[in-house]
């Protein structure tokens, strides 16, 4: 059975943004963490991970999408913080200011549209943040909580959301490989 590792998420990809986000991904090496950061062309935020589904099942997942109508929405994104506690940090991410409600409440209809069609039950309430690193060890964490005090309320710009994306993950050695299956355009 042909499988397809797949997602439905945001893009995020303002110039200005991303150059942003870059800027503190540079600092976040000088630390010297154990870190895999996330490439720009990856900068995403996940609404639903479906996991592996089969082929077919993609189909079922486009016309579930097709129903989602909302409105687009502009998100102010700021701060940045980590997933779980900054005593075992495995998640960097920027948060979302302004907009949040407003992201969740797309994140929740696009959850209850295509849940039936995931490969694992969603167990935590959706968090707006866009994941900018994926800590690896323990290795000079303790440096992390000052950049992260240094951030707070630094605000990194605006994304209009006008589109969500079915995207294909292919994992390879070097990080994944995403492409789109299917864009929904918001009105």
């Amino acid at each position: 059975m042909n499988l397809v590792r797949s997602f439905i998420a945001v893009d995020i990809d303002a110039p200005d943004v991303v150059k942003r986000i870059e800027e503190v991904q540079r600092e976040v090496v000088r630390l010297g963490l154990d870190i895999k950061l996330v490439e720009r062309e990856n900068l995403h935020i996940t609404l639903r991970f479906l996991g592996e589904i089969p082929q077919q099942r993609v189909n079922d997942v486009i016309r579930a999408l097709s129903t989602v109508k909302f409105a687009k929405f502009e998100m102010r994104l700021a701060d940045l913080g980590v997933f779980p506690d900054l005593s075992r940090p495995r998640v960097l991410w920027v948060g979302v200011s302004q907009g949040a409600e407003a992201l969740a409440n797309l994140a929740n209809a696009i959850r209850a549209a295509v849940d039936k069609y995931a490969e694992h039950e969603e167990e935590r309430e959706f968090t707006p943040h866009l994941t900018i690193g994926r800590i690896k060890s323990s290795r000079n964490v303790d440096r992390l909580g000052d950049l992260i005090r240094r951030y707070k309320g630094v605000e990194f710009g605006v994304v209009v959301v006008d589109k969500v994306k079915l995207k294909r993950s292919v994992l390879t050695p070097r990080g994944p490989i995403y492409s789109d299956l299917f864009v929904v355009p918001l009105t």
